[in-house]
């Protein structure tokens, strides 16, 4: 709970001011019992007249006090709000740097003083009024006169004692209970109220308490913040010690002192509290009472297993049962029945033990520390039995308990169960074990003498397959789940063919291979290779080869046997799409005949033939089966008219097609060719340091001369097909393209009359840096022709439509440095000396 005690009002902006008291009316608190109420939490007299005075400045509306109006439809009772709730955000506590975040080892020491406080002790002021309270100067009460005659009065007790009653007068009330008080009211006011006295009454009277009025306690001693604070009327011993952060490390926590006018009126014990629940709240506090918290007399600590392991302050003459009940009791694993003491005894320390029998009559001292232990980990009657029986575990060791009975006890052996050996490991009293072997067969069937146990005894029944490799068998290939599957007796080809999901379409049933382990290997001899075949149907017609252990089923693909291949043609052909392969020798004339042909728009100089590079990520033949079952799961999914067969397809294709991400995973899959050869022309360029990287292309574009080929098909410039191949056929082109080292790159309209210095000097020329004898040009097929010299004349290449000629730089001109120019220089003088000796 906040700590207001050390606000400063003049911090508080007007705007913060009129939202705590908009709370305060949410909450139901006027002015006049917020501020009560945060002089009752700790607010100081002075910060309480400044908020008071803040208040009235801001000349909000509402009542800043309670009427004197006689009316009792006017009154209002007592109110509670929550001070944390309403200042919340407003007021900035500061939290106390003495405050320890850590548990204090002394029981209950965090009752009163913790960082995050819960226990208040704040006094309801919703309560109706005790009968016992004692009035004050400063109490507000409400007299109430009703039946025949009714009347409301309202009147504070002033300094001197006296309650101010309308045409009445002052009446003593100080220092007079609620139920006297009444008393006196009535007697007073019987003279203006017959009706109030005689046997039979016919007018009554109430008296209730209106605000209640603060009261100024002095707490001293052993206290963490030992002063006078202001407190409610309806304070009691805990609301106090509360406000001083309750008994410090050397307070007591069982003997403190409520004097009152010099006597001592109560004695509180906090641990009566805390173990009893009885705070004895009934006793309120007076002003001016004193509230002592002596020295703490004697402090035990408990260790162990204990609910509360603490340190206890003890009064004189409390035995160990007692503080037993302190601290919780003990745990599960609690040593009951002796408990370990260390006392100081004079000048030094002694041990001593307390036996269960002696809890309630060993009286506990100053400075004891007593430790509780656990309960052994071991047992007193266990035997274990491990293995190969129904109801493995521990059991408990009974008179005259044998191995067969508590076999019996564990619901038998199961059927794999080794019977000719089991394995008893006893213990021996040194802690030392020796195992005892048995032939549990003989036991079981009582040709052999039964085995008493003993304490510990673990007895363990191994499985026939414990004793031995597990075996399986394994399928690869054409199979729709190849991988590896468990062996059982009897087993065929056909059953483990079942087992991984059928045959693939691409599988040959007459040419599957069995792959055998030899028992006895030979020097150079791995494996024994067993052909057999199998019917498509599976019928017995087939092999009748028995499978064995560790047996490898390996099944091939059909001979030439591969998935429809297809061909692209786009562009200038009278019917451009999709084209199946028809066979291995199927080539670019065949497609474009089946085709119709080209179109008369056709440019056949310009066609491209688009083929795959053998590092195109080619689907697999499993993941385009998978792709084609989905796409009809799909279909048959959203058909809403499903025959009984279509429902049983759709059911099938749910349950092959379940895992998708196997699908996934296989469209990466590419061939280990083209894995080495990437690596291979990686490692080439990692090692050569002037070679730019190499950029791997899954497709690339393949020069062709459609004229020769349609005009002389199945020659070599015809080209059979590949799988993926794309022909490209464009319309005729009328443009050619200058790129690279020229004046002006442009494209421009083709005259076949024009030679490649036509086209370049239609770009503005050569560039200064152009480097004209390394020109080329790129044809619109593909195809590349570069500029030729002999004997310095210059053979440019030709220029077709669709061109374009590149024209690259010679690169930055390197300045020469001194030395090369020395060595140049020198060079020249000495080449001229020796032309001049070969003259003379």
């Amino acid at each position: 709970m906040a700590d207001i005690s050390s606000i400063n009002v003049d911090e508080l902006s007007d705007e913060q001011i009129r939202e705590l008291l908009n709370r305060a009316n949410e909450a139901g608190l006027t002015e006049d019992e917020l501020i009560q109420m945060a002089r009752l939490r700790g607010l100081s007299a002075p910060q309480a007249e400044k908020l008071q005075e803040r208040i009235e400045k801001l000349n909000l509306n509402g009542s800043s006090g309670r009427s004197s109006s006689s009316s009792a439809s006017k009154r209002e009772p007592r109110k509670q709000g929550d001070l944390n709730e309403i200042t919340q955000g407003i007021f900035k506590f500061q939290q106390d740097p003495t405050l320890k975040s850590e548990p204090s080892q002394i029981f209950g020491a965090d009752l009163f003083y913790n960082k995050n406080r819960r226990l208040t002790f704040e006094p309801n002021l919703n309560l109706a009024t005790p009968k016992t309270y004692i009035l004050g100067a400063g109490d507000m009460i409400y007299v109430d006169i009703y039946g025949q005659s009714e009347k409301y009065y309202e009147a504070t007790i002033n300094p001197d004692g006296f309650a101010i009653i309308d045409n009445v007068g002052p009446i003593s009330l100080s220092g007079k209970s609620i139920e006297e008080a009444t008393g006196i009211l009535k007697s007073r006011l019987s003279r203006y109220y017959q009706g109030l006295s005689g046997s039979n009454p016919n007018t009554f009277i109430q008296v209730t308490l209106g605000n209640v009025r603060t009261i100024k306690i002095n707490l001293v001693g052993e206290l963490r913040l030992p002063g006078t604070f202001t407190l409610s009327a309806f304070s009691s011993v805990f609301n106090a010690l509360y406000a001083a952060g309750g008994p410090s490390e050397n307070g007591t926590m069982r003997n403190i002192k409520l004097i009152r006018n010099g006597k001592l009126v109560q004695t509180i014990d906090i641990y009566d509290f805390l173990i009893n629940g009885n705070a004895n709240l009934n006793q309120q506090l007076q002003d001016q009472d004193v509230i002592l918290v002596e020295p703490f007399e004697g402090r035990v600590t408990v260790e162990g297993e204990v609910k509360r392991p603490k340190i206890y302050e003890v009064k004189n003459g409390e035995s160990f049962g007692q503080l037993l009940k302190y601290a919780g009791g003990f745990t599960d694993e609690a040593f009951q029945d002796r408990i370990n003491v260390t006392r100081v005894s004079g000048k030094e320390r002694a041990v001593s033990d307390i036996f269960k029998d002696q809890f309630s009559i060993f009286t506990v001292k100053g400075g004891d520390v007593y430790k509780v232990g656990k309960v052994l980990n071991r047992y007193s009657n266990r035997v274990q039995i491990k293995g190969a029986v129904f109801r493995e575990g521990n059991y408990a060791l009974t008179d005259g308990l044998t191995l067969k009975k508590l076999i019996e006890n564990a619901d038998g052996v199961r059927g794999e169960a080794y019977l000719e050996r089991a394995s008893i490991l006893r213990t021996s009293a040194d802690l030392s074990t020796e195992v005892i072997s048995v032939n549990l067969r003989e036991i079981l069937e009582g040709s052999s003498p039964d085995i008493p146990l003993q304490r510990e005894d673990v007895i363990r029944i191994s499985s026939i397959y414990d004793l031995k490799e597990e075996v399986y068998v394994q399928i690869t290939g054409e199979v729709s789940k190849p991988g590896t599957y468990p062996f059982s007796k009897q087993m065929t080809v056909e059953d483990l063919i079942i087992m991984a999901g059928g045959l693939r379409e691409a599988a040959n049933t007459k040419d599957i291979e069995i792959s055998r382990r030899i028992s006895e290997p030979e020097a150079g001899t791995f494996s024994v290779l067993v052909p057999v075949s199998v019917e498509i149907d599976f019928s017995q017609n087939g092999s009748t080869e028995i499978l064995e252990p560790f047996d490898n089923v390996i099944i091939r693909r059909k001979p030439n046997f591969t998935l429809e291949k297809m061909v692209f043609i786009e562009g200038q052909v009278n019917s451009p799409g999709a084209f199946a392969v028809q066979s291995a020798k199927e080539r670019v004339s065949d497609v474009i005949k089946r085709a119709g042909g080209l179109t008369a728009f056709a440019y056949a100089k310009g066609a491209t033939l688009i083929r795959r590079t053998e590092y195109y990520n080619t689907e697999s033949e499993q993941l385009r089966r998978q792709k084609n079952l989905i796409d009809l799961q799909e279909k048959l999914q959203y058909d809403p008219n499903h025959t009984e067969a279509q429902e049983m397809l759709l059911e099938r294709l749910f349950k092959s097609l379940g895992n998708k991400d196997e699908v996934a995973k296989s469209a990466g899959e590419s061939t280990a060719a083209s894995e080495v050869k990437k690596e291979t022309i990686s490692g080439i360029v990692e090692s050569k340091a002037d070679i730019s990287p190499i950029k791997i292309k899954e497709m690339e574009a393949v020069a062709i001369d459609l004229e020769k080929i349609l005009n002389n098909p199945g020659s070599e410039f015809d080209l059979i097909l590949e799988e993926g191949d794309i022909i490209s056929i464009p319309r005729q082109l009328q443009t050619v393209r200058m790129r690279g080292d020229v004046v002006y790159p442009t494209t421009v309209r083709y005259d076949n009359l024009g030679g490649l210095k036509y086209y370049i000097n239609r770009a503005g020329g050569f560039d200064n840096r152009a480097n004209r004898k390394r020109t080329y040009v790129v044809y619109a097929n593909g195809e590349v022709a570069r500029t030729k010299s002999f004997l310095g004349i210059r053979a440019y290449p030709r220029i077709e439509p669709g061109a374009e000629i590149f024209v690259p730089t010679k690169g930055p001109r390197m300045p020469m440095r001194p030395g090369e120019i020395v060595g140049l220089t020198t060079g020249l003088a000495t080449l001229v000396l020796i032309v001049t000796q070969i003259n003379n």
